[in-house]
């Protein structure tokens, strides 16, 4: 029984188990050898090309490089080679900073609209003002 397992079904999981993983893999992280030289290789020589796939064609798991995040809290701004802050009290400071701007220029924007608004009720006043003075001394 034990030679069975040994000698059968081993070889056949991990056959399989490296199989499933060179297909689902990217054509990208493979490596040393095109994906299909790799399933063609378990897939005629089960044992030797499972174990070679294994120590040679396996995508290698990424690791962050120092000051990269390991996980993306928001993928689409994590991208490799982004930086992220390494100390928390730096990271809340600089978005202290950030929202102390944003609203000082909302305080802009609202004060530059109010001053517009203000200058053209003072524009319609004035041509009012003007439309009426002119129809008036028009009669006399």
């Amino acid at each position: 029984m034990l030679r069975i397992v040994i000698f059968y079904v081993l070889p056949l999981v991990l056959s399989i188990f490296c199989l499933v993983q060179a297909i689902t893999s990217r054509d990208s992280d493979i490596r040393h050898l095109p994906k299909v030289a790799w399933i063609l290789l378990i897939l005629f020589f089960p044992v030797v090309g499972s174990i070679a796939w294994l120590v040679a064609g396996q995508p290698q798991a990424e690791r962050p490089r120092p000051g990269e995040r390991a996980t993306p809290h928001f993928p689409e701004y994590d991208r490799p080679g982004r930086a992220a802050a390494t100390d928390e009290r730096d990271d809340d400071a600089f978005l202290r900073q950030i929202r102390e701007r944003a609203e000082q220029q909302r305080r802009d924007y609202e004060a530059k609209r109010r001053a517009d608004e203000a200058a053209e009720e003072a524009a319609r006043k004035e041509r009012q003002r003007r439309k009426e003075s002119g129809e008036a001394s028009e009669p006399s």
